[in-house]
């Protein structure tokens, strides 16, 4: 079972008066697509993939602040690029206060004795061909903190006995292949810690091992950050793992972060509807409860070509007028709905359309829609008229219409215009110390 520290009890800083460690404002991460190669003989741009998009967060020594999302949504990234492992495209990083977004190898290498790494697969993480030995202490000569082997053995040694791998002598000598999941695990714990880092950013570090042994390494780094004063961040999809370790949690979808707060408190009363999506996929450790989910439509979209203003209303149940509909939201309706009909049946309403690939364009905030062979545009308006009618009747109600201002008729086409998207930025909201990036809350419009 996990025990956090009690703060009160041990007469610990809360977290507000703490210094701050790590700020980060603006922050883009952004990789450029290399297309085909007539696009770059031409000179044409291939595009970009907004892999951090604007992440605004302040992290205050002594934290466990967890970055949260689906797989895609930028958390490892953001990780990474905290300690110069990818480069910033724009925005800053400040530690203690310094600009470290331009630093360059020679610059950072210093820092990586205090920014240190524990990666999601502890397999890889270990040079097969190094004793355990040599692959912990590595760090030591690497920053030449010892000026002796006795020095080096001694300090390797305490390592191990921190993470757990006691009586150290009996791992030494051994190499990876020796340990299992959960020891190798330990292992790269005690390379990460053996350079006094006061920084750790971890990736998913338990979901590769074991149930048996996740929890126990979870207790492991709260026993380590308790006795070195070690600061986290926990990059996990994971909420049930986020809920018990971080003390901050950052809930990220698309490069964005999309909400913002103590852990308690946004578990307590998630605001954004994402965050209520992922809290409701929390598996239900009772069988004999039948718990009613929504789960989330669809897939988290391209970061080549993100949905415009806010980035979840494609999936979410309760988008509103402004949050970005375009013409691709219409197709995505349409074939949705194709699919939940018998074929006779969806292949007559799909022969009112002509190509629909017109309609596959990101940024498009007017859908223009050839009729089929045969159908003119009014056939094409008055079949669209019917689904809206009976979305209104229907619960829970398609979102997608709230964002239609007209259909109308224009040279031979059908033509459905949207509400100007509206970018959600994260905004505070009165009397709790969440932001949430969202128009259901007053404020986050951009």
């Amino acid at each position: 079972m996990l025990t956090k520290p009690d703060t009160e009890a041990s007469g610990v800083v809360a977290l507000d008066d703490r210094e701050t460690l790590v700020e980060m404002q603006d922050l883009e991460v952004h990789f450029g697509m290399r297309g085909n190669v007539f696009g770059r003989l031409a000179g044409k741009a291939a595009g970009a993939v907004k892999a951090v998009d604007g992440v605004n967060l302040k992290l205050r020594k002594g934290e466990v602040l967890g970055l949260v999302g689906e797989s895609g949504s930028g958390k490892t990234t953001l990780g990474r690029t905290l300690l110069g492992m990818n480069r910033a495209t724009g925005g800053t990083i400040r530690y203690r206060g310094e600009d470290i977004t331009e630093f360059g190898e020679r610059k950072m290498r210093p820092l990586r004795r205090k920014l240190q790494m524990v990666f999601q697969d502890p397999h890889a993480s270990l040079n097969p061909a190094m004793d355990i030995r040599t692959a912990v202490g590595h760090p030591l000569r690497i920053h030449n903190l010892v000026s002796s082997d006795a020095e080096y053995d001694a300090k390797v040694t305490d390592a191990l006995e921190r993470v757990g791998l006691t009586p150290p002598e009996r791992y030494l000598t051994k190499f990876p292949g020796d340990l299992s999941g959960g020891q190798k695990q330990r292992a790269v714990l005690a390379r990460a810690i053996i350079a006094e880092p006061e920084l750790l950013v971890a990736d998913e570090p338990i979901s590769m091992l074991d149930m048996s042994v996740r929890a126990k390494i979870l207790q492991l780094m709260l026993d380590l950050k308790r006795d070195l004063d070690l600061t986290y961040v926990y990059v996990t999809h994971d909420l049930a793992s986020a809920k018990f370790f971080c003390d901050t949690i950052a809930i990220m979808y698309l490069g964005r972060i999309v909400e913002y707060g103590p852990t308690a408190e946004v578990f307590a009363d998630p605001k954004h509807p994402y965050t209520k999506a992922l809290l409701a996929a929390i598996p239900e450790p009772d069988p004999t409860l039948a718990v009613e989910r929504e789960l989330l439509r669809g897939e988290i979209p391209d970061a080549a070509k993100p949905p415009l203003g806010c980035s979840f209303h494609p999936r979410c149940p309760v988008a509103l007028a402004g949050c970005g509909w375009e013409a691709r939201d219409l197709r995505g309706l349409l074939e949705r709905r194709w699919l939940e009909l018998p074929p006779a049946e969806a292949g007559k309403e799909r022969a009112l359309f002509g190509d629909l690939d017109a309609l596959s364009e990101s940024g498009v905030t007017s859908a223009a829609v050839t009729p089929g062979r045969g159908h003119s545009a009014e056939d094409v308006l008055e079949y669209l008229r019917r689904l809206r009618e009976e979305a209104s009747a229907a619960e829970p109600r398609e979102p997608f219409w709230r964002g239609v201002i007209t259909m109308h008729a224009e040279g031979g086409r059908a033509v459905v215009e949207f509400s100007p998207a509206q970018d959600p930025r994260l905004n505070l909201l009165p009397e709790t110390d969440v932001q949430v990036a969202c128009h259901l809350y007053p404020g986050s419009g951009g």
